[in-house]
C-alpha cells in the first residue's frame, strides 16, 4: 500500500496476504463482518482467529492514519 494523496497517511505499507485480502475488501464499502465473512468463505481457518486478525489489520490501518473510524 503507497500513500495516495490521503489527508493522514504518508508513507509505504508492507503487508502480508491477509493484510492484502482485507485492503482489497475495503475498496468497497463493507463492514468488519463482511470481511470476516468473505475470508471464511476463502481461507480454511477457524472463524475466531479470521475475526482475530481481521481487527488486529484494521487496527494497525487505523494507527497509521490509512482507515478513518
Amino acid at each position: 500500500m503507497v500513500a495516495a494523496g490521503s489527508a493522514g497517511f504518508a508513507g509505504i505499507v508492507r503487508s502480508n496476504q491477509t493484510a492484502a485480502f482485507i485492503v482489497d475488501c475495503l475498496k468497497n464499502d463493507t463492514t468488519p463482518e463482511r470481511i470476516v465473512e468473505a475470508m471464511a468463505e476463502t481461507y480454511d481457518a477457524p472463524r475466531e482467529v479470521i475475526a482475530r486478525d481481521v481487527e488486529a489489520i484494521l487496527g494497525k490501518l487505523r494507527g497509521i492514519g490509512a482507515l478513518e473510524e
